[in-house]
């Protein structure tokens, strides 16, 4: 069996997301993640919006869907985005507290036991599981990792 040979800088796109309500869902991401609409769609039965940030696209909203996100459905389990510092993570916990944001976590939690890393851990709108994290300075708080055994990160 023979493997593709892919670029070394192979990284993440845009991520897509069916939501419920785009202008709620636009309003929630350009505040939360400070994305800016690139291009949108307005055809009533094809709505859609492209976020991003510095001309870089980040996430597509596509209105195409009911009810809320199945945590408990095979596909994604969340989004993460990394920032550089502590200060970052907290500045977007306040932001997000003011949107009415339902957290996992009470503040900023470490990814594992002894860890520097970690972050917050909320959802959207339509309840899509979102992390804001820093890879350094969460071992310096004091806080404990919410769980013990496994990463915080794969258990919201």
């Amino acid at each position: 069996m023979s493997s593709t040979t892919l670029s070394s800088t192979l990284q993440t796109g845009h991520i897509g997301l069916n939501v419920t309500d785009l202008d709620r869902s636009v309003a929630f991401y350009r505040r939360a993640l400070g994305l800016e609409p690139m291009r949108e769609g307005t055809e009533p039965d094809r709505r859609f919006a492209f976020l991003g940030r510095e001309g870089r696209l980040v996430i597509t909203l596509w209105q195409q869907s009911e009810g809320t996100f199945a945590t408990g459905a095979p596909g994604l389990h969340h989004l993460s985005f990394q920032v550089d510092s502590l200060e970052e993570v907290r500045a977007a916990e306040q932001v997000l507290r003011e949107l009415g944001a339902e957290f996992a976590h009470d503040g900023v939690v470490p990814h594992g036991e002894g860890t520097a890393s970690g972050g917050i851990f909320f959802t959207d709108p339509d309840g899509i599981r979102l992390e804001i994290y820093t890879p350094k300075g969460v071992d310096e708080t004091g806080a404990e990792a919410p769980t013990k055994s496994a990463p915080t990160c794969g258990f919201f």
